[in-house]
């Protein structure tokens, strides 16, 4: 079936992303927006944009029967969920689907098999995907969980079943720690996502982040799009992404991406999906989990191989079966992007608000940003702090370094604080240009005065450039006593 009108059930940069593509093949857009969005960009880009409720998502962007109620009314015949909201939602996709409207993305059944940890790893795991050791059925009982222990090694990890970000996590280092840690990651995951089952897994130390792009098409052809390197994390949460991974050789990459395409089969997947595996210090990957969306950091895939993942989406959506195959499919350069999240890097990445005074982005060959913002607009609190994706290509990983400095150093935003200096200081770190890191990065090697000694430094140069372009002119002796006491205080800290 030929898509001609899509609703994008989301907000920020994705909505502009996905309707980005859908105007490029012909398909009219549609926007759904809460009142803080009334005046976002993606309500402006889309042809028609409709007003689903208050600020807070749960009065908006997670009213599954409001958006399929604006969908119907409309006349648009699929829905892209974007990523994050109810991109993962089976039941929200099950009622999409039986409203008679599309739903791009994977079935309600492959949705609620990867979307719980255990009944993915069960899945999985009859395919033979490395698997850390633990295990695969929930676990209540304190005395089953130090045999596991036992049987695994301290330390161990418990994971909420059905979460994701950190949340229902703890990390046990012995037995007396057990029944406490326990308790408390159940009681959270079951605040956080309603269900207070747990798991527990071999803690896997000095871990790298390493996941494997699939597609799928509802004819039974799976390929993967290679790997993508997202190591470098605050509280589980990404902050860096590249492609492909320093550490990968050719046999590795096979081998995960057979891997992958093994996983995606065991859910009968169709569409676009991301199968994250950890990676230990001597390089054995194990099966984390599937994510059944569209990633944050789908860019850097789409650099290396040059193909438009909403666009294949939205045709695998349509029946169409897969235009090329594994064999066909190259590694082009490499790709690196940054998260540009109003966070305050100096004081533990506390997320910032405000107006954005200053808002310009880079430009030139090889530079992307994916963004939802515009100069003078403010930064909602009820939303994800993501301002923008900056994402740069080049020949080598090398290259993309340099690169992605000179887009920071040009990127110039003032109004809220932002993750640009912290992605300046990764790009710069012996540790991330020798590709010898992993997930604990930032506990490692980062701390907040390392970005305020060169703020102030930044300052002092940018002072006596000013001072320079004074005396020039001439205008110099309207500020003579600030400017000998800014050049004594300069002098002094740079003996």
């Amino acid at each position: 079936m030929k898509i001609t009108k899509l609703l994008v059930a989301n907000r920020g940069e994705i909505a502009i992303r996905v309707m980005r593509s859908a105007r490029e093949m012909g398909i009219k857009t549609v926007a759904v927006y809460s009142e803080a969005d009334r005046n976002a960009r993606h309500t402006q880009f889309a042809d028609e944009a409709y007003l689903i409720g208050p600020p807070p998502s749960n009065q908006s962007y997670l009213l599954m029967d409001k958006i399929i109620e604006v969908a119907k009314a409309c006349g648009a015949d699929a829905i892209h969920p974007g990523y994050g909201f109810l991109s993962e939602n089976a039941v929200f996709a099950q009622k999409v689907e039986a409203n008679g409207i599309i739903f791009i993305g994977p079935t309600p059944e492959s949705i609620d098999m990867m979307g719980d940890k255990l009944s993915a790893k069960q899945a999985a795991k009859k395919f033979n995907i490395p698997m850390v050791p633990g295990t695969d059925h929930a676990i209540v009982d304190v005395a089953e969980a130090k045999s596991v222990a036992a049987k695994a090694g301290y330390p161990i990890l418990i994971k909420a079943s059905a979460g994701g970000g950190g949340k229902g996590m703890r990390v046990v280092n012995n037995d007396e720690e057990l029944e406490e840690q326990m308790h408390r990651a159940m009681s959270e995951a079951l605040s956080a996502f309603g269900s207070d089952a747990v798991f527990i897994e071999k803690f896997v130390s000095s871990p790298r982040h390493i996941e494997i792009q699939v597609l799928a098409d509802t004819q039974g052809n799976v390929v993967y799009l290679f790997e993508r390197e997202c190591s470098i994390q605050r509280r589980h949460q990404k902050l860096v992404e590249e492609a492909p991974s320093s550490v990968v050789s050719p046999e590795m990459r096979k081998a995960m991406g057979e891997s992958a395409v093994n996983a995606a089969k065991a859910c009968n997947y169709r569409g676009a999906g991301t199968v994250e595996f950890l990676v230990d210090a001597d390089l054995n990957y194990y099966f984390l989990e599937m994510n059944t969306r569209l990633q944050v950091e789908h860019p850097v895939t789409e650099f290396i191989t040059g193909l438009d993942l909403v666009r294949e989406q939205i045709l695998i959506a349509e029946g169409k079966p897969l235009s090329f195959t594994q064999e066909e499919l190259k590694i082009h350069g490499h790709a690196i992007e940054l998260r540009v999240t109003a966070e305050d890097p100096t004081n533990n990445f506390l997320p910032d608000i405000g107006k954005l005074i200053t808002y310009r982005r880079p430009q030139g060959h090889g530079i992307r940003v994916d963004d939802g913002y515009e100069e003078g607009m403010d930064i909602p609190i009820y939303y994800d702090p993501l301002l923008s994706k900056l994402i740069v290509h080049a020949a080598t990983r090398e290259l993309a370094c340099k690169k992605m400095i000179r887009a920071i150093d040009d990127y110039k935003i003032s109004g809220v604080a932002t993750t640009l200096p912290f992605g300046k200081y990764v790009m710069q770190h012996h540790a991330f240009l020798s590709g010898q890191f992993d997930t604990k990065f930032i506990e490692t090697y980062f701390t907040p005065d390392q970005l305020k000694s060169e703020n102030v430094e930044e300052e002092k140069i940018a002072a006596l450039m000013a001072i320079k372009v004074l005396e020039e002119n001439g205008t110099a002796t309207i500020a003579t006593h600030a400017v000998n006491e800014e050049r004594s205080k300069w002098k002094i800290n740079r003996l």
